[in-house]
Parts: structure tokens; C-alpha cells; sequence
């Protein structure tokens, strides 16, 4: 089933934001509330849920039973695996009310890889071609091109753009080089 503008909608997905690129798939049983904004050729999969206010970049991969909510922004070619867990309320409650609730965002910057089951804790950013490993927990910001894992998640090392984990002196044998800008920055390609 098509939808508009070039946006594929499965028979039984849900797309009700008007601002979704072209070349976007919606898959059976997920759903994109209004006012969600979607980049091109994205792969929204099943039971995948996209909350008003989430802004989500091209060429991104949404993989089954992700939850994106307000505030949380994905930037361009990033892949989120199965069951990834954002959030947006340190202090969530049901018994009280809150007058004082205070979204916080999460940013994960182009390139990012989030793992299956890893989970996000609102008020962070991802850097650019980080790696966020299965099952991890990321309670702080990630360095550009760290390798993430365990939980809470710490650094394991650093990973190249095309997802290989980099040995020293920082070279990867698909000829990309780095150099370390700062351990809070994380890297930058020199070649």
C-alpha cells in the first residue's frame, strides 16, 4: 500500500505525519504520530513507534520495536537496532502529578550505530560514527567514533566509519586514518 509523496505505508502501519520524505518505508504495525518529522529513504519497521516531536534524519533504519520520543533527534545513515530504548523524563511518575515535567533531549549525531536492547538515557548526545554496543546503557554524552559497552556504558575503544573496530596508531584497512581530538570530542578522519 502507498502512501503519500512517495512514502510506502504497509496496510497495517500507521503514518499520520505529514512530514515524511520520499523513499521511506512504514512497516506493518508501526506508527508515526502526526507532527513527527522523518528524513528520505528511511526504513521504519515493525511495531516501531515515532512520537510527535521526534525528528528523525535520511537514510535511517528504525529496526523492529524501537520507540522514538519527543526530543530525541537522529541524525543522517544512522542504524538502530531491535528493541532500543529512548527516553525523555529522568524522573518519570504516574501517582503524582507533575507541573514541573522537563523533557530533556537526546541527540545521536550521522553515522551513530545503536545496538540491539541498548538503552538511551535522555539529556545526551551520540557523536558522529559512534557505536553503541548491544544491551549497553548510555547514561553520558559518547565521543565521536567511540565504541560503547556495558552497563552503565563505558568506552571499549574506537570503531572507523565503516563500523571495524580501530587498532592503533588509529588506521583501519579500509584506508581511513584518525587522530584523536580530545577523549571528550573523540576523533576526526585525516585520510
Amino acid at each position: 500500500m502507498g502512501g503519500a509523496g512517495g512514502v510506502f505505508v504497509h496496510e497495517k502501519g500507521l503514518c499520520e505525519s505529514e512530514m515524511v520524505g520520499a523513499g521511506t518505508r512504514v512497516w506493518g504495525f508501526a506508527h508515526v504520530m502526526a507532527g513527527a518529522v522523518v528524513g528520505r529513504d528511511c526504513n521504519i519497521c515493525g511495531h516501531s513507534f515515532i512520537e510527535s516531536g521526534a525528528r528523525i534524519g535520511n537514510r535511517v533504519v528504525i529496526k523492529n520495536g524501537v520507540q522514538v520520543w519527543d526530543r530525541v533527534q537522529i541524525g543522517d545513515d544512522v542504524f538502530v537496532g531491535p528493541n532500543a530504548s529512548f527516553t525523555n523524563d529522568l524522573r518519570p511518575r504516574v501517582c503524582t502529578a507533575k507541573a514541573d515535567v522537563v523533557l530533556r533531549p537526546t541527540r545521536l549525531e550521522q553515522g551513530v550505530t545503536i545496538g540491539a536492547n541498548a538503552t538511551l538515557v535522555c539529556g545526551i548526545a551520540v557523536g558522529r560514527e559512534a557505536f553503541v554496543a548491544a544491551g549497553a546503557v548510555v547514561i553520558r554524552d559518547v565521543p565521536a567514533n567511540a565504541l560503547m559497552a556495558g552497563n552503565p556504558a563505558r568506552q571499549i575503544g574506537w570503531v572507523c566509519a565503516c563500523g571495524e573496530r580501530l587498532p592503533e596508531p588509529l588506521a583501519c584497512a579500509c584506508g581511513r586514518g584518525y587522530r584523536l581530538i580530545d577523549e571528550h570530542l573523540g576523533l576526526e578522519l585525516v585520510s
